[in-house]
């Protein structure tokens, strides 16, 4: 997982190269004004002033994400067809549920004995394999604004383990249904990036774990290998890709080594143990763009 971002205004540093301005037109107005659903530590929304030029020349190709997570990225560029994969499937459910129109009836509020009360009653949704109902998506959706950070994490044993939030005002969303017609033709899947299935004439962003140690996203984890294998996995495909992550030495060298064209940015640091809110180096790893 990676930290929460907003669009920064700070001025480019002596490593950030900076994207050609492209087009203002972005998406429609309505698109741009419907939010990512959920709290998302590492959210790419600051990125997708970015992206939008390496996009617009790609508009009537579907966008694939392997990693979609909190969904800057895809409300940001507002694609008509999208393919859209996560590993954890809790969040897929989640957006499975928008998509039906999701009304949410659940008490929702920002107090600590009512969070663990609730997060007590996911896990045991969880552990009793009903983790698909409407009853748990509702729960999901209470817990990633409620808890702390917005942190999606499991324990090895696949149960939400975040604890309860420090924020002094939540709004939460009870109608979701502004979200249907948008997603009417994004398909949602939650499986290893690998096994998704790519066209051809694909665009794909793909915006992995960082490379750095963070406690558990998902129970089956993401290390070196696994970034590797990424990498590997998308060489061999022939359509536009665009590829994200921070700009760690090893992975810089991985990038490059594989070909890619590199674009360093600046990213807003929002969550850090050590209270560091200084921007992190990010690249953009690109093919056939």
């Amino acid at each position: 997982m990676k930290p929460s971002a907003t669009s920064s205004k700070r001025n480019p540093s002596n490593h950030l190269i900076q994207l050609p301005p492209g087009p203002r037109t972005g998406p429609p107005a309505e698109i741009r004004a419907l939010r990512p659903p959920l709290k998302w530590a590492g959210g790419k929304r600051w990125q997708v002033r970015h992206l939008l030029p390496l996009w617009q020349a790609h508009t009537r190709r579907r966008l694939v994400e392997p990693f979609c997570g909190g969904l800057a990225v895809t409300l940001g560029l507002a694609p008509d067809r999208a393919l859209l994969n996560d590993i954890n499937p809790n969040v897929i459910d989640f957006y499975r549920w928008l998509k039906r129109g999701l009304k949410i009836a659940l008490t929702m509020k920002n107090d600590e004995n009512l969070f663990y009360s609730h997060r007590s009653r996911f896990n045991e949704l969880l552990a009793a394999g009903r983790g698909k109902g409407r009853e748990a998506a509702a729960l999901f959706y209470y817990l990633n604004r409620t808890g702390y950070n917005g942190l999606c994490r499991f324990n090895r044993r696949g149960g939400f383990n975040v604890p309860f939030g420090r924020y002094k005002r939540i709004t939460y969303t009870r109608d979701f249904s502004p979200y249907s017609e948008v997603f009417a033709d994004w398909d949602f899947t939650s499986q290893d990036f690998e096994r998704v299935p790519l066209g051809k004439a694909d665009f794909v962003y793909a915006d992995p774990p960082y490379d750095v140690q963070f406690t558990q996203y998902a129970k089956e984890g993401f290390g070196w290998s696994d970034q590797v294998r990424l990498v590997d996995w998308l060489s061999a495909h022939k359509g536009p890709i665009v590829l994200s992550n921070q700009a760690t030495e090893r992975i810089v060298r991985l990038y490059e080594t594989a070909g890619f064209k590199l674009l360093f940015l600046q990213a807003p640091r929002m969550i850090s143990c050590t209270g560091d809110r200084t921007p992190a180096r990010e690249v953009l790893a690109l093919r056939n763009v």
